[in-house]
């Protein structure tokens, strides 16, 4: 059973299972998305954090021989419980492998994970290592460093959306040390652990040398092919703060941005980790930055996808704006919005849908900063924009003297609707 088996890191320890001729069952909240990624593996769908006793695990366990952990979350937010998911569920989920007579466990844990960090990511990652620890399990704890991956998810994406700014790059704690590691590297370690039945390993998976996150993301920009830039900034710790804030914020409507407070602690105390134990144990080695980087696609749905997701907050604060002042300003308007349908119907029917229209208006901008609802928002920014179209050549015609005048007014928001929808889907 691999746990966040369509995760960016579970996605490439799911399909080397498979391959090798293990069979797989993944365990993530979406059956459905599991599928997609990997569809010869059998699919539960459950959420981790619901399960935090020995006994709601164990009819999950049935016909399982080894557990990997391959889940984590970053920060709390709308949906996510760092502490259930990362260290009550797994604990209880030890115990209950130990009760169910699985022997093998595969922890993928951080290189910094402590008891005494001042994050709880840290921290929880910690207190389930220590249960895995003192269990009578053949465990495993593996420690990479920032993963790089295909799939644009988490540090990767967050790396590739900074080295996709346009002429200038920008940097904050540029002097930060990270190791990096390629998900394929995290994968073959895995299956190594699980084929040669090691117990009791703790090990790092990082390259041998660090690098700097200002040298690091403008290799990824290299790499992307964006080229140099003209000049690179220093940005002040205390804007990213600012940013990491309102991100956090964003994560209780169900965002999850790389860039919260959690993530600045991180890179600021750096992703390191001893490079030599792993090799000097098994024979295997990880991939430098620029091994990863060749073995890594690098074509134009990358460049794409970096520069789309770097504008993707912008668009999506500027359409949600759009619609709040549409409506409210209706609202505060309303005789001018009258004036324009007087002659053709009543004002006991104009003015409640004026008022409908506001309202309606101010809903799909709220809406659009949800997350869970955000396609469904640009559905009905899309329909009401119609139907904003079809109303005015009824009731207004004259607005229609020159027909581009109200299309070319609605068209842009559809086109943005359009566009942010499209770039909210997520794996």
């Amino acid at each position: 059973m691999v746990l966040g088996a369509y995760g960016l890191i579970g996605t490439a320890i799911t399909q080397k299972l498979l391959v090798h001729g293990h069979a797989v069952t993944g365990l993530g909240r979406s059956a459905t998305r599991g599928k997609h990624a990997a569809p010869q593996a059998q699919w539960i769908a459950a959420d981790i954090s619901a399960h935090i006793t020995p006994e709601s695990w164990l009819p999950l366990l049935s016909g399982i021989d080894a557990v990997v952990n391959a889940a984590g979350l970053l920060q709390n937010g709308l949906h996510d419980n760092v502490a259930r998911v990362q260290r009550d569920a797994i604990t209880a989920l030890i115990r209950a492998c130990e009760t169910s007579g699985i022997k093998a466990f595969i922890q993928i844990s951080a290189p910094d994970a402590k008891l005494t960090s001042d994050t709880e990511f840290f921290r929880t990652k910690a207190e389930a290592d220590k249960a895995l620890q003192k269990s009578h399990l053949d465990w495993t704890i593996l420690r990479p460093g920032l993963v790089l991956s295909p799939h644009a998810y988490g540090g990767t994406s967050l790396i590739r959306r900074l080295a996709a700014m346009p002429v200038i790059q920008a940097v904050m704690l540029g002097d930060a040390k990270i190791q990096t590691v390629h998900v394929q590297d995290v994968a073959n370690a895995v299956l190594f652990a699980l084929e040669h039945q090691l117990s009791g390993v703790d090990a790092a998976l990082v390259e041998d040398s660090p690098h700097t996150l200002k040298s690091l993301t403008l290799d990824v920009r290299e790499w992307l092919g964006f080229g140099a830039p003209v000049a690179t900034v220093s940005v002040p710790l205390f804007l990213g703060r600012g940013l990491a804030r309102a991100a956090d914020l964003a994560g209780y409507l169900g965002w999850r941005s790389a860039l919260r407070t959690t993530s600045l602690k991180v890179l600021a105390a750096g992703v390191l980790g001893d490079a030599k134990a792993w090799p000097a144990l098994t024979g295997q080695t990880v991939r430098t930055l620029d091994q990863s980087l060749r073995d890594l696609p690098s074509t134009l749905q990358e460049r794409l996808h970096a520069r789309a997701m770097f504008l993707f907050p912008g668009l999506l604060l500027t359409l949600s704006l759009f619609w709040i002042a549409s409506g409210v300003i209706g609202l505060l308007r309303q005789d001018e919005a009258l004036a324009v349908i007087d002659g053709t119907l009543p004002a006991s029917v104009g003015k409640p849908i004026v008022l409908a229209g506001g309202v309606m208006d101010i809903l799909i901008g709220l809406a659009l900063l949800f997350r869970p609802a955000v396609r469904f928002a640009c559905l009905a920014a899309v329909l009401l924009s119609l139907a904003y179209l079809a109303g005015s050549a009824l009731v207004a015609p004259q607005l229609w003297a020159d027909p581009l005048g109200p299309m070319v007014k609605v068209f842009p928001a559809i086109a943005l609707a359009v566009i942010v929808a499209a770039l909210s889907e997520e794996r």
